[in-house]
Parts: C-alpha cells; structure tokens; sequence
C-alpha cells in the first residue's frame, strides 16, 4: 500500500494527529482538491505542491519558497518512483487545486 506523506514522515499533523494541538493540522490532510492525486488521500502524495506544511522542524511556505528542498526529499523521490508515468507533476497538482470546484 502506497503511504501518505504523514504516514511516512510521522509529523502528528493529520487529522487526529498527536501534534494538532501543538501545531494545528497540516492543510495537505485536509486539502480535498487533491484527493487521489498520485495514488494519495486528500493531499497526503501531493504535500510538496501545497503550502503550510511542516518539514525540518519548522511549518513551510509557499510552494515557490519550498520546491527546491521539496525535490530532494526522500518522500518526494519516492512517490514519483512509485507512481511512474501516471505522476501528477507540481504544475499539474497546482492547477488542479486552483481550478477545481
């Protein structure tokens, strides 16, 4: 089974996460313009296109300021192995999330 960014990192960011109350919920757990995208739940394979999400002890900004660290991560490396020629790219995840109802 494919995992979920916060399966794999354990951030405690998901809904019911043990970090919410620390450190609110990441909006990749809630974000459902991107539910399905590269195999994930809400937005669980697709976090690097998605702002506000915690890596490196420390909540991300925009996707501009984040893509650079996000395409060396491990996470990142493995979903767009697992996914092959059906991988939702960046720019393609960025226009789903801005144009979907």
């Amino acid at each position: 089974m494919k995992k979920n960014c916060w399966e794999e990192k354990k951030c405690g960011r998901e809904l019911g996460g043990e970090k919410i109350k620390e450190m609110g919920v990441c909006p990749v757990a809630v974000a459902r313009k991107a539910n399905g995208l590269n195999s994930g739940k809400l937005g669980g394979r697709s976090c690097w296109a998605i702002a506000g999400t915690f890596c490196k002890e420390k909540v991300q900004g925009s996707f501009a300021t984040k893509l650079k660290e996000c395409t060396v991560c491990d996470f990142y490396q493995l979903v767009k192995k697992e996914e092959g020629a059906d991988y939702a790219s960046s720019l393609e995840i960025i226009e789903m999330l801005r144009t979907s109802g």
